[in-house]
């Protein structure tokens, strides 16, 4: 008897996640203000870890719509400058867009593969960061390596991602709901994801096999504070592209469904002040 593995289709993955990025681009920069409220914090934390100082070059990896970008452009100053990056060049347009708007003529976009940035100049970089970015690479050894490439001597990466799923209830609920709805196998070997970093030691083993050291740790809480879980569910579904890439085997009747499922699982974070989702952040920094 023949037995068939079914692997991982990076290539396939990457694809769907760039497409996903360019349809939810406008929804995730509309969302700016909530993103820098619930992650502005840990941001900071984490710019601070890297020693992020005036006259710096920063590399943005996955940088997204940019919310940390202008952080970290605003801690350079006019002498320093950020380089964004992202698969998507619709969402780096908001980016630069906003960029404009802020004054900030220190900071560049470029549409870049986080795994392919062997085309920069090497040891070009003081600080390279990615804010929840790194979680969805197929390929996180190779997209670290290539970060620890474009460091100079002495650098820092730094990156936050999600810890474990029993700690991260505002985006592991709609996880396990639709997965189970989509009767979705578990997530195959290498396969990336939301908590694929997220486990003790993980981020920074994974930090140590690209050749960082001196790696730093800190995990704190960040929980996402909205006015009530059909808010959490609009941001979630507007915004959230691994959403919608694990809903896309069902038809539009089950998918309502599944978002109604999920709007009701979220009434269990409602308060008298509001949702507010559990949400754990690791956050690391290692040395070239």
């Amino acid at each position: 008897m023949n037995m068939t593995t079914i692997t991982f289709d990076s290539v396939k993955y990457k694809e769907t996640t760039k497409q996903q990025w360019q349809a939810s681009a406008q929804a995730w920069h509309q969302w700016g203000p909530l993103l820098s409220t619930w992650l502005g914090s840990a941001t900071d934390t984490l710019l601070d870890m890297a020693g992020v100082s005036p006259g710096h070059r920063i590399l943005d990896v996955a940088a997204g719509a940019g919310g940390q970008t202008l952080v970290a452009a605003r801690r350079v100053g006019p002498t320093g400058s950020v380089l964004a990056t992202d698969l998507s060049d619709k969402i780096l347009e908001f980016a630069a867009a906003d960029a404009c708007k802020a004054g900030l003529g220190n900071i560049e976009t470029r549409v870049l593969d986080g795994e392919g940035l062997d085309v920069l100049n090497p040891e070009s970089f003081d600080v390279v960061i990615s804010r929840v970015g790194m979680i969805y690479f197929p390929d996180q050894q190779k997209a670290l390596k290539g970060m620890h490439r474009a460091l100079k001597p002495g650098g820092r990466m730094a990156s936050i991602v999600y810890s474990t799923a029993e700690n991260n209830g505002f985006f592991s609920v709609p996880v396990s709901i639709i997965r189970r709805r989509a009767k979705l196998p578990p997530p195959l070997p290498g396969q990336p994801g939301p908590f694929s970093l997220g486990a003790p030691g993980v981020l920074e083993e994974a930090y140590r096999q690209a050749g960082f050291r001196d790696i730093q740790t800190q995990v704190i809480s960040a929980p996402l504070r909205v006015s009530s879980a059909n808010e959490c569910l609009r941001f979630e579904q507007e915004s959230f592209g691994a959403l919608h890439q694990m809903l896309s085997g069902l038809n539009n009747d089950e998918c309502e469904a599944a978002w109604q499922e999920i709007e009701q699982a979220f009434k269990k974070f409602e308060g008298a002040n509001g949702f507010e989702g559990p949400c754990e952040l690791v956050l690391s920094v290692g040395t070239k």
